[in-house]
């Protein structure tokens, strides 16, 4: 999974991937401080995957991992080549979803581009430059399509498809609030759209905000309001607290997120947010080899998630030896004790493989 980082310069973009990331991109006061982009590798939390390892003292540990993209600042008139507008563009197109990182802190000093802290504005902003490059290739796509229909009447229907979507983004509105169904849907993403991409919102709130009350948070309230309207999700985060436990221990991590009555870091609730817009999932395998985290998509049937790990074992599938992380644990971690309650299924090709599924695959060669 790959998560690109976007918002106007100077919002906590790349103090909050640094903190994710632990990466060491360049944090400065000053727009275009991340030129190219900064790309950093971790690895996704999964206690269930640790209690594996518990258990069977692996040789080698492989939780599952994603990729954070921190894409250079955006300003007005990117999508006609402003500031760094063609690479932040061509940048954005290669990621599976966008967390897009608003300024909802005050601080005379860090300069805001626009001289005032406003999150509704600066999310118009974001979203009016990507909107109008879909324009553009949509504008191309209905042309083609439309010709198509001159010669062939099945294409009419995508033809007004397109234009109402066309509509759609004219009034300035991203392509992932716009409704229809998922047949539909499935036609408008053979274009790839910047704004069809799932979207995070994180509201970047100083310490002080991000602990107080945010229902009466009017920055906070606003972005809250345009991720509702847009169907995306939005949550608040502290790069500021991030940067501070980014550098603690587990132990230290824990007592400190503990004393602001939180469960979790902002890296791991960005995951949950991730994995969720995404519609991705988890399967266990496990023994004294290796114990790994496999990411796949909701409803992977158990050949393809077979394929995951070879292509091998895909085109030789025979069978998945399923359990669940829940009934393994049930008997004590114990692999033949779940054989012996029949807790372990073998599943055939039909199978979709659920959350937490620890699997072997037995495969021909």
């Amino acid at each position: 999974m790959k998560l690109g980082m976007v918002g106007l310069p100077n919002v906590g973009k790349s103090t909050l991937f640094n903190a994710l990331t632990n990466a060491g991109a360049e944090s400065a006061n000053y727009p275009f401080c991340t030129i190219d982009k900064n790309v950093g590798i971790v690895s996704v939390p999964d206690a269930r995957l640790e209690k594996l390892a518990e258990i069977y003292q692996p040789k080698k540990f492989t939780p599952a991992t994603l990729q954070f993209v921190d894409i250079a600042g955006l300003v007005k008139g990117a999508s006609k080549g402003e500031g760094l507008g063609n690479r932040f563009l061509a940048d954005i197109r290669e990621v599976d979803a966008i967390i897009h990182v608003v300024r909802c802190f005050e601080d005379d000093n860090i300069v805001h581009v626009d001289g005032s802290i406003n999150p509704a504005r600066d999310i118009e902003v974001t979203n009016l430059e990507l909107v109008f490059s879909d324009i553009e290739l949509l504008e191309r796509r209905i042309d083609k399509t439309a010709k198509l229909a001159k010669g062939d009447k099945k294409y009419l229907a995508d033809v007004e498809l397109l234009k109402a979507l066309l509509d759609h983004l004219s009034d300035g509105k991203p392509a992932r609030s716009f409704s229809c169904d998922e047949d539909q849907w499935a036609t408008i993403l053979e274009t790839p759209l910047l704004t069809a991409k799932p979207v995070i919102y994180a509201a970047n709130l100083c310490e002080a905000d991000f602990s107080g009350d945010l229902d009466s948070n009017a920055h906070f309230q606003a972005v809250k309001k345009i991720a509702e309207e847009e169907k995306a999700a939005v949550f608040p985060i502290c790069a500021q607290i991030e940067a501070e436990i980014s550098g603690m221990s587990p132990e230290d991590q824990e007592m400190f997120l503990a004393d602001l009555n939180l469960t979790e870091s902002g890296l791991t609730r960005i995951i949950h947010a991730g994995y969720a817009l995404l519609g991705l999932i988890s399967f266990l395998t496990g023994g004294s080899d290796e114990c790994r985290a496999w990411t796949i998509r909701k409803g992977t049937k158990a050949p393809q998630a077979a394929g995951k790990i070879h292509t091998d074992f895909e085109k030789g599938f025979i069978r998945a030896e399923v359990i669940s992380f829940e009934d393994f644990m049930a008997c004590g971690g114990n692999m033949v004790n779940a054989k012996e309650k029949g807790l372990v299924r073998m599943e055939g090709k039909t199978y979709e493989v659920a959350d937490g599924d620890i699997i072997t695959f037995h495969f021909t060669s």
